[in-house]
């Protein structure tokens, strides 16, 4: 893109929610190799509600996950993920916090060598204290979630791109994990597949209400979502009309130059005056 204005010297943000906070950056801060990276963002995650991140490559979107995870320390500021203040945590504490969140990869990271059933149980495996017949249940619940029980002994190698993604999400809500952390899950699949992946998502925000992050490069991705929502009568993803959209809970943050620029409602993004934001959601 072509270099417009600088931004508003402050973000623009709106009214904050009500509802309790999920996850929440207070002043957070880091720099790699002396570059600032993300400098003093502050942001809040409702419960229910899904947040899209937005940034140029290389602006510190991934890097929000791997925070927010407690996978990378900030330099300073405060992290807090479902009420726990995770900055200082040590990683006996933080591998107890991982258990109650979920990520899905934009390479699904699937084992190759393990089937689909074992694959999504993996992670309840891992807790050794679920009985075989409550894992095969689950595995079953969570595959019907995404709708491929039928690829239940297959491999990895089997399954079309976006068929393994969706197994990645149906491994990651196994665990009916309180906050969804999505790192650009439509990455590299085609628009009618990645219109399938959003649709997995929209119906996960609006049957569950889990809190998630999303990172993405597609806005298109987080737009259809801020329109839409799941049915559970026709089992299918329906576009809500204009005067319902504000009821959906879903907000948007843009990164740029380590900053948030923007924390706001699909409303207020379209609407707003900043050239730079009116550019790069054109």
């Amino acid at each position: 893109m072509a270099n417009p204005p600088l931004p508003l010297a402050q973000p623009t943000i709106f009214a904050r929610s009500t509802k309790p906070v999920t996850v929440e950056f207070d002043e957070v801060s880091i720099a790699f190799e002396g570059k600032q990276l993300l400098d003093r963002i502050s942001f809040r995650l409702a419960h229910g509600d899904t947040m899209a991140v937005f940034g140029v490559a290389g602006s510190g979107k991934s890097t929000i996950l791997k925070l927010a995870l407690g996978l990378l320390k900030p330099d300073s500021g405060q992290i807090y993920v479902l009420g726990e203040e995770i900055t200082e945590m040590e990683e006996d504490q933080l591998f107890e916090l991982r258990r109650r969140v979920g990520i899905v990869f934009q390479e699904s990271a699937l084992f190759d060598s393990l089937t689909v059933r074992e694959n999504v149980a993996f992670r309840l495996l891992e807790e050794g204290d679920v009985s075989e017949q409550e894992v095969e249940e689950r595995v079953r619940e969570a595959l019907s979630f995404v709708e491929l029980e039928h690829t239940v002994d297959m491999f990895p190698s089997e399954l079309s791109g976006g068929m393994r993604r969706r197994v990645a999400i149906a491994r990651t809500i196994i665990t009916h994990p309180e906050v969804l952390l999505y790192d650009s899950p439509t990455g590299g699949l085609d628009p009618v597949t990645s219109n399938t992946i959003i649709e997995l998502l929209v119906k996960q925000r609006d049957v569950y209400h889990t809190s998630s992050l999303l990172v993405t490069h597609r806005l298109q991705d987080a737009f259809t979502m801020a329109t839409h929502s799941f049915d559970r009568r026709d089992n299918t993803m329906k576009p809500l009309p204009p005067d319902a959209r504000a009821r959906v809970p879903m907000s948007f943050i843009l990164l740029r130059d380590g900053h948030i620029i923007f924390d706001g409602d699909l409303k207020s993004l379209r609407e707003t005056r900043d050239e730079y934001i009116r550019e790069y959601i054109s």
